[in-house]
């Protein structure tokens, strides 16, 4: 009697091992699978300029980073936006994992063109008002991302700061551009509590830029960068036309002092791209559910002056505004 307990209970031991010993081979199964899985990414960004390409490689080394396998597929839409339609039916279509919206109608596209695939986005000032999302906190759907919302009340302190005498400040900007109108409604509601007067020249295509440009340089003392795509891609242009006119320039984001302007207290897009690249591994290893992540801002701003623009327009480089800033050069 206690011989046969004894080989009950050995038999039982030994079945138990064997379904532990399965439990085990599988969980380290599933790991491995949820390592090896190649994710399908696609990435959706309105035209080529240096803050959208920031934006695009900041999330892809932040996927790396992260260890996210990722197979990316990048189309850009040269600035067309019917392009960005096509772009985000074809991710859909194609039923990629994530899609990837750089800029507001990158955005707008993919979020009607899918409703069951995650989208995330980037270089959105309001997404709110675009009605990519129903809220900052309870996004409501399949999308949320990251905003570059600036900090303008500091940005437009600036100015008096370098040159207490700067009263009016120009600001260029595209008519159809959703987050532009955004910031300048922004812009106009904070400048008097700085003293300041705003005048805007708006364009419909890039072709206009270098007449307004040349316009607009003639009725202001300084001039105010926003994170407009159209504009940004002609910041070389602005800055030569600034200096020419010893004219101080503003802008909302570091690329744009990478690309001549003299100052900004700003985000880095770059940075921008990694905290989204959080995000995409929160939906796509964490299975964390789309609509419970809030739309988010850049976690920190940096201080940075163009060096070679500072000397170019004779200002006082041991002004405590420029020397606490990070120097870059064109």
């Amino acid at each position: 009697m206690k011989k046969s307990k004894v080989s009950s209970l050995v038999a039982i031991i030994l079945v138990s091992m064997i379904i532990l010993s399965g439990c085990s081979s599988n969980n380290k199964q599933d790991r491995k699978v949820s390592e090896e899985k190649i994710f399908k990414i696609g990435i959706s960004q309105l035209a080529e300029h240096p803050a959208l390409d920031d934006t695009r490689k900041g999330f892809e080394d932040g996927l790396k980073e992260l260890g996210v396998n990722a197979e990316i597929i990048y189309k850009n839409a040269q600035g067309d936006i019917p392009n960005t339609v096509s772009i985000a039916q074809k991710f859909s279509a194609d039923n990629v994992d994530l899609i990837f919206a750089i800029a507001t109608p990158a955005a707008q596209s993919a979020k009607q063109a899918t409703s069951h695939i995650p989208v995330l986005f980037s270089a959105v000032t309001d997404p709110v008002k675009a009605e990519i999302v129903s809220d900052w906190k309870n996004v409501g759907g399949n999308i949320t991302g990251t905003s570059d919302m600036a900090p303008t009340a500091s940005q437009l302190k600036m100015f008096k700061e370098i040159n207490p005498k700067i009263k009016t400040i120009g600001i260029l900007y595209n008519t159809s551009e959703a987050n532009s109108q955004v910031q300048i409604e922004e812009v106009m509601e904070l400048a008097p509590v700085e003293g300041l007067e705003i005048v805007t020249v708006g364009i419909s295509n890039v072709n206009e830029l270098p007449q307004a440009i040349s316009s607009i340089v003639k009725k202001v003392d300084a001039l105010y960068m926003i994170t407009d795509n159209m504009v940004a891609a002609s910041v070389e242009l602005m800055s030569k036309v600034a200096i020419e006119n010893n004219m101080v320039t503003v802008s909302a984001e570091e690329t744009q002092v990478k690309g001549g302007l003299l100052i900004t207290n700003g985000l880095s897009y770059y940075e921008l791209g990694k905290q989204t690249a959080k995000m995409a591994k929160e939906i796509l290893i964490d299975k964390k559910d789309v609509s419970t992540i809030p739309v988010e801002r850049a976690e920190k701003t940096i201080t940075t002056v163009n060096q070679k623009t500072l000397k170019a327009l004779g200002l006082d480089e041991k002004l405590h505004l420029f020397e606490n800033a990070i120097k870059v050069e064109e």
